[in-house]
């Protein structure tokens, strides 16, 4: 598994991009193979068995993990979320572990980023109850877990809170990448007002 990274988003579209210079580097796919989504909306390569991948994105950042089997990624900037919805999605155990933590919204952000991460590996997405994704309860100083058979790491900037979930153990270390030179969403996912409406308005 790999993780790249970028910083400088101005569109979630720009996440296709860093998508493209992944595939490129660690793959040599290039141009970017066509994009499908599965039935329940995960994008994906379209006929390329063993290439998976998944794209986050928060304000400026961006995620994107490459992976041979299902990953998922997840990245959130730390914010006040609204009041009730930590008892609304997450368990007892979380609530719990939640409330002993001196920074509570920093901790229920990077309960949300594993909860989004593991969601997305399964290519499920956050359907259902919420509570029931079970991950990893972070301990200080731990960014590595196994949790029910999958592999999970953690990410911290000074603002943000990354994820990702697979098969696999994940770097300790994101490739950062400047994406001024990465091609346009046109590029990557077909050019039509349809496919530019996806980009736009759908998780990644």
């Amino acid at each position: 598994m790999v993780l790249y990274g970028a910083d400088s988003l101005e569109t979630r579209a720009q996440a296709y991009g860093l998508l493209a210079i992944a595939a490129k580097e660690h793959w040599g796919l290039s141009p970017l193979p066509q994009l499908v989504r599965t039935p329940l909306g995960k994008p994906a390569f379209s006929h390329l068995p063993g290439r998976e991948f998944n794209l986050s994105h928060s304000g400026t950042l961006a995620l994107c993990a490459l992976d041979s089997a299902p990953v998922g990624v997840d990245i959130q900037l730390v914010k006040s979320w609204r009041p009730s919805l930590p008892r609304r999605v997450c368990a007892p155990e979380e609530l719990a572990w939640l409330e002993r933590q001196s920074d509570f919204w920093q901790s229920f952000t990077t309960l949300w980023a594993l909860k989004e991460s593991r969601s997305k590996q399964s290519g499920q997405g956050l359907r259902g109850s919420i509570a029931a994704i079970s991950v990893p309860l972070p301990h200080p100083g731990e960014l590595f877990y196994v949790h029910q058979g999958l592999c999970f790491q953690l990410f911290f900037g000074p603002d943000w809170v990354g994820a990702v979930c697979g098969t696999t153990s994940a770097p300790v270390k994101i490739r950062w990448r400047d994406l001024s030179q990465a091609p346009s969403v046109c590029a990557v996912w077909a050019c039509t007002d349809e496919a530019k409406k996806d980009a736009s308005s759908h998780e990644l």
